[in-house]
């Protein structure tokens, strides 16, 4: 009986919580209405409002939330390695973090699927604050995967390039162009190389923001090898072209690897899941059949 006054209180104090923080200030609904007379349309006439409201709800809550500072700076970056650079970006995390730990731990105490239990309502809460950060990870993940496959036709773009006489600036420029059909992430990414360069950032450092960004060990030795080249004076397509050799060598073992390691990878499946049907069909029919010719003789014996 006390476990769940105990959630109801909870859960009234959370909602409690959430209407207060989540209420409009005036100020900030004055600058929209102004912002949508100005713009000369109605707030239902955006395309994505509802969007735009969701992720407006995720960014109160997420500048309410308590941040750890020695936090902060590795999910700021792991949020730049999965695609998300707005400054907001951190705060919108946060606030999707603290809605689905609290989501889940007023589905876990409500009792809608088994009874309340404080000690899995906690469990929920505390796997609702860890879920956000591996979705993340994965998502850093996956776009790091696309970046490194589209390394090896960027670096032949880029040899290509480089070989008909276009400087090094000028040639990522072009391959970001070409890509961004086929690769966007590499794409965006080498962008962000041509507006930093243009803003009057030094060529080593915006090439070291690329390998940060992205986060890929490829990238990153390439990055080091143009740096060298550029500071020692090397021919820069010369060292493209070894490089582009080296990146493949690299893809080809990684493949060997995988095709090695699906040996043993098969063998859980084959165990737990083909081989008792396997053993079923094949051994089955005998078994009933042992069963049934065997067991009546062994009555009529015992008679």
């Amino acid at each position: 009986m006390l476990l769940p006054l105990l959630a109801f209180v909870f859960g009234s104090l959370v909602v409690a919580a959430a209407a207060v923080a989540l209420m409009p200030r005036r100020g900030a609904a004055i600058d929209r209405r102004i912002e949508e007379l100005t713009l000369g349309r109605a707030p239902e006439e955006d395309g994505r409002p509802r969007l735009q409201s969701l992720i407006g709800l995720f960014k109160r809550i997420g500048e309410k939330a308590p941040h750890s500072p020695k936090e902060m700076g590795s999910l700021r970056l792991r949020l730049v390695q999965a695609g998300y650079r707005r400054t907001e970006a951190l705060t919108i995390f946060f606030g999707i973090r603290v809605m689905f730990a609290l989501a889940l731990f007023v589905f876990f105490s409500s009792g809608i699927v088994a009874r309340p239990n404080m000690t899995v309502a906690l469990a929920g809460l505390a796997m609702g604050y860890v879920l956000p950060g591996m979705a993340l990870a994965r998502l850093a993940k996956r776009r790091a995967h696309q970046i490194r496959l589209a390394l090896a036709d960027a670096l032949d773009l880029l040899v290509v390039s480089v070989e008909a006489g276009l400087g090094l600036d000028q040639a990522l420029t072009r391959v970001g162009s070409e890509l961004a059909f086929a690769y966007p992430a590499l794409s965006d990414e080498l962008r962000l190389i041509n507006l930093e360069l243009r803003a009057g950032k030094p060529r080593a450092e915006a090439l070291r923001n690329l390998a940060d960004r992205t986060g890929v060990d490829d990238l990153s030795s390439l990055v080091t090898m143009l740096i060298q080249t550029d500071k020692f004076g090397t021919s820069v397509a010369q060292s493209l072209r070894v490089y582009s050799e080296t990146l493949r060598t690299k893809r080809r073992q990684r493949a060997e690897e995988a095709a090695a390691k699906t040996g043993v990878k098969m063998v859980f499946p084959l165990v737990f899941c083909i081989f008792p049907a396997i053993w079923v069909v094949t051994i089955g029919p005998a078994a009933i059949k042992f069963v049934t010719v065997l067991f009546p003789m062994i009555e009529g014996m015992k008679k």
